[in-house]
């Protein structure tokens, strides 16, 4: 089946309007994305974020008048013109399939391979997470969760009680759990993501009951009695400058914290929201930058 598809471009503030008139006309669906390069890889708790200027794109069954769909769109928001509607044809396809085809088996640090669900081990022998991200942000793919990976593969897990502060896929609790940790306690504002994280750990054989998710206003006061051994929080600068006092709150007095979902120029910034952790030397890679710290006793 083909389809006809418009895309344009709008300020942040008139999105929703722009995203009600494709709909009036006729979209079977609208999609936002970037117009530039300004990631968004978690909101902060209560936010529908989005980017200064949008790229919106609604897609129409055919078959479909393209003058018809444009005069339509055009007399429901006259402040466009017919050379900001771009359209095109697109041919239907296994949209799943051909993301499926793109996820390859990723190695972070010496003991752990993130797998996808649906291809072996590379390495039998290794520390392997299979995983099914589903509709939930964190594959391994993108640096700020291989960074985090990699640091929990090269720590002593046993017996450790870990927070996963914006869990998404569950990838970085999960994969805490399979390198030795007793228990993990993940949170997250995006109830598909706590789906999606109690299923990945079905996925991987563990016991439930070593796994307890919440979301942000459901979770208790104290989710571990004393602070948890290790805090990750892969979220974006400003919410963990905001939640900084409730992530240290919720460390242990000895207790080790890893905070992602930043850029180099953004760490100063992140760091002195935490005054009561004394922080390693980033870890970079590409733009992005992994920050450790352990709680001053």
């Amino acid at each position: 089946m083909a389809w006809l598809q418009v895309h344009l471009f709008a300020e942040r503030a008139d999105t929703e309007a722009v995203e009600d008139a494709l709909l009036h006309c006729g979209a079977v669906s609208v999609t936002l994305a970037d117009s530039a390069d300004d990631p968004i890889l978690e909101p902060g708790v209560g936010e529908t974020p989005l980017w200064e200027t949008v790229k919106v794109s609604g897609l129409f069954e055919l078959p479909a008048d393209q003058a018809l769909l444009s005069a339509s769109f055009l007399a429901l928001r006259p402040d466009f013109s017919a050379a900001d509607l771009h359209w095109e044809s697109v041919e239907d396809q296994a949209w799943e399939r051909a993301w499926m085809d793109h996820f390859e088996p990723i190695q972070c640090g010496r003991r752990l391979w993130i797998c996808p669900s649906w291809r072996e081990p590379p390495d039998p022998g290794a520390v392997n997470l299979r995983l099914d991200p589903g509709l939930a942000f964190g594959s391994g793919t993108h640096p700020t969760t291989f960074l985090c990976l990699q640091w929990l593969d090269g720590l002593d897990l046993a017996g450790k009680t870990v927070i996963d502060y914006g869990c998404g896929s569950g990838i970085l609790g999960i994969a805490a759990l399979l390198l030795g940790a007793a228990r993990v306690i993940a949170v997250d504002n995006d109830p598909q993501a706590l789906i999606a994280t109690r299923d990945n750990l079905e996925r991987n054989d563990l016991d439930p009951a070593r796994l307890a998710v919440y979301l942000p206003g459901e979770a208790p006061e104290t989710l571990v009695e004393g602070g948890a051994d290790i805090l990750v929080a892969n979220i974006l600068a400003g919410p963990l400058i905001g939640l900084a006092s409730r992530l240290a709150a919720l460390t242990a007095a000895d207790g080790q914290l890893c905070l992602s979902g930043l850029t180099g120029e953004q760490a100063p910034e992140v760091m002195a929201a935490y005054p009561t952790f004394a922080f390693d030397p980033p870890a970079a890679r590409e733009e992005w930058v992994r920050l450790t710290a352990r709680a001053h006793p």
